[in-house]
């Protein structure tokens, strides 16, 4: 692979592929384009009652942007990662140019959960995510999904489903769909930014209101 840049990675993302390393020390970073690929439907994320529960009853603070690089490491923090040094870098200098974003949650000083991914358009490519508190990443996760809701985005793509994705609403669909949702996306707008904050409980109230 020829060096890569924040511009290169994002029109890796603008033509359906993203990267990843073998682990934490691999230097070499490949392209992958998956034959089925992990969205979830911004309509169909899963609130268990246990979840609602939680939130409704969390003191753990949601920001945005306030410590991108932090749940980039925090993400990256485990024995069995993709996130190398390279990858890192390569999305801090995404964010710097507004196209990677981070959402928090915090425990007075402590992060605790946080997600973060890549804006095109109205498509946002989920990375990573991460939790050091009960269902922290689930929180988070739910924070996203309602934020990306209300900032206008179409296309939340988690580039591959999991067990614990699909627990929580994500589906899978074909490389052909998935490349019409996204070329439909990428002409679209929305801002990540432009939504007001919103404290867990209120989150939860909206979905579970409107699902």
């Amino acid at each position: 692979m020829s060096e890569l840049t924040p511009e290169l990675l994002l029109h890796g993302y603008s033509i359906g592929i993203f990267p990843m390393a073998e682990n934490r020390d691999d230097p070499e970073i490949f392209w992958v384009d998956p034959k089925r690929r992990g969205i979830f439907p911004l309509d169909g994320f899963h609130i268990s009652r246990s979840l609602a529960r939680a939130m409704r009853q969390s003191r753990f603070e949601v920001t945005i942007n306030h410590d991108f690089n932090g749940v980039v490491a925090a993400c990256a923090d485990r024995t069995d990662t993709w996130i190398n040094a390279e990858i890192a870098q390569l999305y801090s200098g995404l964010h710097d140019m507004g196209h990677a974003h981070s959402l928090e949650l915090w425990e007075e000083d402590a992060l605790v959960g946080g997600v973060y991914g890549v804006t095109l358009g109205a498509a946002f490519f989920g990375e990573s995510m991460f939790s050091r508190r009960t269902n922290a990443s689930k929180m988070a996760l739910a924070a996203l999904v309602e934020r990306l809701n209300r900032a206008g985005f179409t296309l939340f793509d988690t580039q591959f489903l999991t067990d614990h994705l699909a627990s929580l609403g994500a589906v899978e669909i074909s490389r052909r769909t998935y490349h019409r949702r996204l070329d439909q996306a990428k002409t679209q707008s929305a801002d990540f930014t432009a939504a007001d904050i919103l404290p867990l409980y209120e989150v939860v109230q909206r979905m579970t209101h409107t699902s």
